[in-house]
């Protein structure tokens, strides 16, 4: 760990849930930029002096190299910030930045009654995914298929913890891709808080009364290049959950052939390994109609890992067809858009396309 004492040269945004400030470090360093929480240190002002986690910075990292706010100096004396929640369920627990939140389920929340008794998804679709930058497309795909079916993203804590942090959430939401937020475990900063991603998923379709429910992890990935040290390890457990809660799960693909990792072309070893080693129920696994080539080279790496040993393929349209609107919402992956990477983009429009089919089957989910 590495913290630095820093002075505000600029506040760059704000709002309630998040700053970005311009700062400069004590340790000379160029001008940078620091994310701060106001639910966790307060709002930061121009000329303030903060303490900053410089870590990830140090380490060069990318979706995580940025400083963050620790701790605002202020004047030095008293209560340096007091927003209680009204709930006594704690997140980031046993760290210094520990956070009150107002959990579902906790005897104090408005929705502690429906918790009580909601046990089962009756059928719901969840799209299980691998990558966050994957939500938004999902989400883009369910509205194209009918604009008025309610969806809700429950975000897990093997990636960023801090919802936040996700502009591509933030715009999701605004756009009405998106029409419920929810993090569970550690993660904060939803619409709704859940002890974990169980409870989540019931208090998607319970409390927020959504027709589909997207699950993944904040923005970040970790990844070690080994069989199970990296964060998609995530959408296995997720399909394991919503199979315990009476859902239906839904497997988004992470697919390239652009990405200049071997261990991510095709089918990202990501996805194989949560497939075939973390899932232990059965999933229905959108595959995308893709151009010859690819959609042979992609069944090939499928039967090869013994993914339909316990998965079965999504029923598809065999004709291409055009991507749904985004509403102006922009995605990219490592970077990557949809004309970089358009394999990847297909698998996650497909994913909201089944989910759509499976909602339409159902009357009883909307």
């Amino acid at each position: 760990m590495r913290l630095v004492w820093a002075n505000v040269a600029t506040v760059l945004h704000t709002d309630s849930l998040i700053q970005e400030l311009q700062v400069v470090t004590d340790d000379d360093l160029p001008p940078s930029i620091a994310i701060n929480y106001p639910g966790l240190a307060g709002v930061c002002g121009a000329g303030e002096r903060v303490l900053l986690n410089a870590t990830a910075v140090g380490l060069g990292l990318g979706t995580g190299g940025k400083h963050f706010v620790v701790a605002r100096l202020g004047d030095g004396r008293g209560v340096a910030l007091e927003q209680p929640s009204g709930g006594h369920i704690m997140k980031l627990r046993y760290t210094p930045l520990q956070i009150d939140v107002m959990s579902v389920e906790s005897p104090e929340s408005p929705y502690h009654d429906v918790m009580l008794t909601a046990d089962n998804l009756a059928g719901m679709p969840v799209v299980c995914c691998g990558l966050h930058s994957q939500v938004s497309l999902v989400a883009a795909a369910i509205k194209q298929s009918d604009p008025d079916c309610s969806v809700a993203y429950c975000m897990t804590d093997s990636g960023s913890l801090a919802l936040p942090l996700s502009n591509v959430v933030s715009a999701s939401v605004d756009a009405g891709l998106i029409d419920a937020t929810i993090t569970c475990g550690q993660a904060f900063g939803g619409d709704y808080e859940a002890v974990n991603l169980h409870s989540g998923l019931l208090a998607a379709r319970h409390v927020a009364g959504a027709a589909v429910a997207i699950v993944a992890i904040g923005p970040g990935m970790v990844g070690t290049a080994t069989p199970f040290g990296h964060g998609g390890v995530a959408q296995g457990e997720a399909v394991n959950a919503v199979v315990s809660l009476q859902g239906t799960p839904i497997v988004a693909l992470r697919l390239s052939f652009t990405d200049s990792r071997e261990r991510h072309r095709v089918v990202s070893h990501h996805t194989l390994s949560a497939l075939t080693r973390v899932a232990l129920a059965p999933a229905l696994v959108a595959v995308p109609t893709l151009e010859a080539e690819q959609a042979e080279q992609v069944d090939i790496a499928l039967t090869a890992a013994g993914v339909w040993r316990l998965h079965e393929r999504a029923p598809m349209a065999n004709e291409m067809v055009p991507d749904p609107d985004m509403r102006g919402v922009e995605v990219t992956t490592m970077g990557r858009g949809p004309l970089d990477d358009p394999a990847f983009f297909a698998a996650a429009f497909a994913a909201g396309a089944v989910a759509g089919d499976v909602v339409r089957g159902n009357s009883g989910l909307c």
